[in-house]
């Protein structure tokens, strides 16, 4: 009934077949397991740029991804293991969370981080107003640039000595 031709396009056909079969099952093998999930404050606004360690506590191997502008991770090719996973972001405190993994695992860890302390802190330098303690004279030199360089009315030098604090200006009327 059927020819030799057909035959062989059968058989090559049944062959062909069974090796896409067997092709897609082979790519469904994982040796490892993923970590993914959303980083967010605790009103639920995700947190770019959140840090993310993931610790093999058996092996100490690390490894750190950064959650991206939406507050997704994802951590893929992790060996089956017991792991510790710390979240960090600036201006929030710190999560940690254990867990175990499994071949082909793929939990997903959304985080919900709280507002950390705040430390900030200013340092201001300043150097104390030269004070003479021997006397109670009061001086103070205007240096030639000054001199120069304040408009005075008619380059009267007497204007000068308001510049100083402790100085009143005396105002006397020609008749």
């Amino acid at each position: 009934m059927f020819t030799r031709i057909q035959t062989r396009a059968c058989f090559y056909f049944a062959v062909a077949v069974f090796v896409s079969l067997l092709a897609s099952s082979l790519r469904a093998q994982t040796v490892g397991a993923t970590v993914s999930g959303t980083v967010a404050d605790s009103s639920g606004s995700v947190i770019p740029n959140a840090q993310v360690t993931i610790r093999n506590t058996e092996t100490g191997s690390v490894t750190t991804v950064t959650s991206n502008s939406q507050g997704f991770y994802v951590a893929p090719n992790l060996q089956p293991g017991d792991y510790e996973i710390r979240i960090a972001a600036s201006g929030f405190a710190t999560t940690q969370s254990r867990v175990k993994l499994e071949v082909g695992a793929q939990p997903l860890l959304n985080v919900s981080l709280q507002p950390g302390n705040v430390t900030q802190s200013v340092e201001v330098e300043d150097s104390p107003a030269d004070v003479e303690l021997a006397s109670s004279q009061i001086s103070e030199v205007v240096d030639a640039q000054t001199v120069r360089e304040l408009p005075l009315n008619g380059r009267d030098w007497t204007q000068l000595a308001i510049l100083q604090p402790g100085v009143a200006a005396v105002r006397t009327e020609k008749a």
